[in-house]
């Protein structure tokens, strides 16, 4: 994984550069530490990751995001602030940024986060390579795992998320089956239609698919508050969900704010690349 660092503090770049080195978390193809951030230069190196100090001289890291993502850029964002403001992480996400590192920086808390979003970007281009086998499929002949697997797959993943004996697990699996046998994704086809396909009461169906997600998420965030390298938190936690929800549904569990927000699209996607990844 590529990774930039825009910062004005050139201790905090040698801490981060350091952890990324020391980690393998990826390397390093530039930094910034005198005056504006070249755009041109980040857009040129092309970084998967950048890693961005929320206030700067000048321009502010949310809109050197802004810009970034308007001029193109498909970097995953990363903020690092001492700012705890709600309306100014909502700003920050607004403009793309993904995930928050919290300054003094904390070498646990900077790998972890830089390791979920790695297994994020896995997870996104294991879903495109498959989008581009569907797209390539001529006939319904074309080979695929028998569908007795594929159950046993889903169920198996469904069990450690805790959300196996939830009415909406079963709808979550004829959703996984239905996908897989018509070689499409839920991005796709949309949640509302892929329900309609499948029911006749497709906003009971979908609603009860939403909850057993909402179980899992639950079930993952308090796996990650007791411990942040816990297996399974780790492997699922930024493949199934939206990261920055799970961090809220954790610090919901530790007794502040609103739990996270589910996306029953993003599950369903992230799901089909764990089926079929064995």
């Amino acid at each position: 994984m590529r990774i930039y660092i825009v910062e004005d503090d050139i201790s905090v770049i040698s801490i981060l550069e350091d952890i990324v080195e020391r980690e393998g978390l990826g390397s390093l193809v530039g930094d910034t530490t005198e005056g504006e951030p070249d755009l041109e230069h980040i857009l040129a190196v092309d970084p998967d990751l950048v890693l961005i100090d929320l206030l700067m001289p000048g321009k502010d890291g949310i809109q050197v995001v802004r810009e970034l993502r308007e001029r193109g850029s498909q970097a995953k964002f990363i903020m690092i602030s001492q700012v705890s403001s709600k309306e100014m992480i909502a700003k920050a996400y607004t403009a793309g940024v993904e995930f928050f590192i919290q300054k003094p920086i904390n070498l646990i808390e900077v790998r972890n986060v830089i390791r979920s979003v790695s297994k994020q970007i896995e997870n996104e281009r294991a879903l495109k390579a498959i989008q581009s086998v569907f797209a390539s499929r001529e006939t319904a002949t074309a080979p695929r795992d028998p569908q007795d697997r594929q159950r046993r797959r889903i169920k198996y993943i469904l069990s450690q998320l805790g959300m196996a004996g939830e009415k909406g697990a079963q709808d979550i699996t004829k959703m996984c089956l239905y996908l897989l046998e018509k070689g499409q994704t839920a991005s796709q086809v949309g949640v509302s239609a892929l329900c309609a396909a499948l029911s006749d009461g497709p906003r009971t169906m979908e609603q009860r698919a939403r909850r057993a997600v909402e179980k899992g998420m639950s079930h993952i965030a308090s796996l990650g508050v007791e411990d942040y390298n816990n297996e399974l938190f780790v492997r699922y936690a930024a493949r199934l969900f939206s990261f920055p929800e799970v961090r809220r549904e954790m610090s919901y569990h530790q007794g502040k704010g609103a739990g996270g927000k589910v996306n029953l699209k993003i599950f369903l996607d992230g799901l089909l690349v764990l089926i079929e990844e064995e």
